[in-house]
């Protein structure tokens, strides 16, 4: 058995566990003991998943074989299932490691001005930037929405992060929009595995790929809308 293989059993494995527990937090009250298990459960999942994923990509990239040879656009392939791969297992790393740090440090906002935080989110902003630039190259808007995405995330974590003062319960709409993310970028990533098997003729399709990201903007705004303070009733 190859290693591309090997890994694709273990990320199936690792993601399937971080896409079944994503719903219970959504679905459970906040703070609740099922809604910190199992929150912590996709968190975990989706890490071994994105790790996974940047090593499948660098093997479709930098690998002696030729993967899905039936593809016969590679630089597409490159794009899709190499660098758009790679960005998308480092987003859903820099999610999830946020929004569990959000809550970790939920007083003392500093600590996520560290080195060991500001690097995760700088090479989620590197690899967003090439991944749009290659969209544009070879033409493909997917590429270019999901690096406009998390550069958009990452700027607004940093405002959240380096703000003089915000509000104390704000770390919560920071946690659910970052771990809803991690969905969004997760569930991408998964279908770039399991797409090309179940209907290859539609590997390329826009739309498809852009489901997550329309699901999870969606809960995005309902989540903000839903918890956002009422204003005093004089």
């Amino acid at each position: 058995m190859h290693l591309f293989e090997v890994l694709i059993g273990l990320h199936v494995a690792a993601g399937s566990i971080g896409l079944i527990a994503f719903w219970v937090p959504i679905a459970t009250g906040k703070g609740s003991k099922p809604h910190r298990k199992w929150g912590r459960a996709a968190c975990y999942g989706f890490i071994g998943a994105g790790v996974l994923a940047i090593a499948m990509a660098l093997l479709s990239l930098y690998g002696p074989e030729e993967r899905i040879p039936s593809i016969t656009d590679r630089e597409l392939f490159d794009g899709l299932f190499g660098w758009m791969m790679l960005y998308l297992g480092l987003l859903t790393l820099g999610f999830a490691d946020y929004g569990l740090s959000v809550v970790k440090h939920s007083r003392s906002r500093e600590e996520l001005r560290s080195p060991r935080y500001q690097a995760v989110m700088l090479a989620v902003v590197i690899s967003a930037i090439w991944c749009g630039y290659y969209g544009i190259r070879v033409g493909h808007p997917l590429m270019q929405l999901v690096a406009f995405v998390g550069l958009v995330a990452v700027t607004l974590q940093q405002v959240f992060v380096w703000r003089k003062e915000v509000p104390s319960a704000n770390y919560v709409g920071e946690h659910f929009r970052a771990l809803i993310g991690m969905g969004i970028s997760a569930y991408t990533a998964f279908l770039s595995v399991g797409l090309i098997r179940l209907v290859p003729d539609q590997v390329f399709n826009p739309l498809i790929w852009a489901g997550p990201s329309i699901i999870g903007v969606s809960l995005i705004i309902y989540f903000t809308i839903k918890t956002k303070p009422k204003p005093a009733i004089a």
